[in-house]
């Protein structure tokens, strides 16, 4: 998959800047597909060009103008055929730190351990983050209530995934922290 398909899916919230774009990628879509401000940008243009958005130029007093982007029938029928085929494989795990821990062996312990608990404090700052989206997005309603008023599932659903995702790490973490515990006391 491209970057494409989560840009056209960020539209779908509405029209939206480049600059508010990145702020639903970094609220959002980063739990499970990142996108630089560079690379967004690039997309937008590259979607524009393609038919697949407009763009539309919004005079601004005391700041420069922006560019207001919105999804095309195009765009949408794109992104409608991209969400009926199933994906081409499972996702997989590329985690550099996972490498580091499988060749750990021989290594100072203490800098294993030092880099799991750095990975369990950025999981548990994005789980927070995620958390407080979870809290924003049903704004005091129940699950089941938000889920009947609301006119979109996607967005929460995905949110559930990156919450789910990110407690699976803490928990990964804890324990790999507990067993190199272990291991020291053992050794």
């Amino acid at each position: 998959m491209s970057l494409k398909y989560a840009v056209l899916a960020a539209l779908l919230e509405g029209e939206a800047s480049g600059y508010e774009l990145s702020k639903v990628f970094d609220a959002s879509l980063a739990n499970f597909w990142p996108a630089t401000p560079q690379q967004l940008y690039r997309e937008l243009e590259r979607l524009a060009a393609d038919g697949l958005i407009e763009a539309r130029l919004v005079q601004q007093e005391r700041r420069p103008n922006k560019r207001m982007f919105t999804l095309t029938e195009a765009g949408r029928a794109d992104l409608d055929a991209f969400a009926a085929v199933p994906p081409r494989r499972p996702t997989v795990i590329r985690d550099e730190l996972l490498i580091k821990i499988q060749a750990m062996d021989g290594a100072d312990p203490e800098v294993i351990r030092e880099l799991v608990g750095e990975r369990l404090a950025w999981s548990r700052a994005r789980l927070d983050r995620y958390r407080r989206l979870r809290d924003r997005l049903l704004d005091g309603r129940t699950e089941d209530a938000y889920l009947s008023e609301a006119d979109r599932i996607g967005p929460y659903l995905t949110l559930m995934g990156g919450i789910a995702f990110e407690e699976s790490n803490l928990a990964w973490c804890e324990r790999a922290l507990l067993l190199l515990k272990r291991r020291t006391a053992v050794g």
